[in-house]
């Protein structure tokens, strides 16, 4: 069973146990997160991180859903980004990559990408200051 598989069994599980009729605000309520890992061509640095700022701006002021958005570079490989990203559940996910600006993001940046790894994550521990 995949992590993912054994999160959303966990949550269904926890579901039975409250209240009866929310079952489906236990499960809706589990974030859906992912990191991806870009390798990203050198001569194309700047406007990948142009383009990457003018994205993200945009989905966190338009997407009530879309609840994080961190793009960081490692600091000796500074053209190896990782972005994390925290949605409300994997439909906001769904509805963010068919959004107009996240469209312009990837089309303009695909030629930027060396190479693209995502990776789809379980919520562990998540901590943030209001």
């Amino acid at each position: 069973m995949s992590t993912r598989a054994a999160a959303i069994a966990v949550a269904s599980t926890l579901s039975m146990l409250a209240l009866p009729g929310s079952a489906t605000a236990v499960e809706s309520k589990m974030p859906f997160i992912r990191i991806a890992e870009l390798e990203i061509d050198p001569a194309q640095l700047e406007a990948f991180k142009a383009a990457i700022a003018e994205g993200v701006e945009a989905a966190v002021r338009i997407e009530p859903k879309v609840l994080a958005l961190y793009a960081v570079a490692e600091r000796e490989r500074p053209t190896h980004i990782r972005v994390f990203e925290i949605y409300a559940d994997e439909q906001a996910y769904a509805q963010h990559i068919q959004t107009a600006h996240f469209r312009k993001f990837f089309e303009s940046t695909l030629p930027m990408v060396v190479s693209r790894r995502l990776i789809d994550t379980v919520p562990v521990v998540l901590g943030a200051k209001p």
